[in-house]
């Protein structure tokens, strides 16, 4: 890997961590149920992003899988939180 790569990748992780930091500190201090959502939804599509950045930096199909996970899950707990939040129920 060259040493271009090699610091993209670093500064990469490091910006997803502070914007994951920051979206934790909306997720607790939202001020309305909209709000925890949103932050919930873009704190799993940066845990997806982490995920898919250090499959390219340790060239492993792990992450690249979990990744696939994450967002698989993180869909269907978004979807299940909105039609809560709608509905007040979530199995009908």
């Amino acid at each position: 890997m060259s040493d271009l790569l090699s610091d993209a990748i670093l500064i990469a992780l490091c910006i997803f961590a502070l914007a994951m930091l920051l979206t934790l500190i909306r997720l607790f201090i939202g001020p309305s149920a909209q709000d925890r959502v949103l932050a919930l939804d873009y704190l799993y599509l940066l845990a997806m992003l982490m995920m898919l950045v250090l499959g390219i930096r340790y060239a492993s199909d792990t992450y690249f899988e979990a990744a696939l996970l994450i967002a698989l899950f993180g869909f269907v707990g978004s979807f299940a939180l909105a039609k809560f939040l709608l509905r007040g129920e979530v199995i009908e």
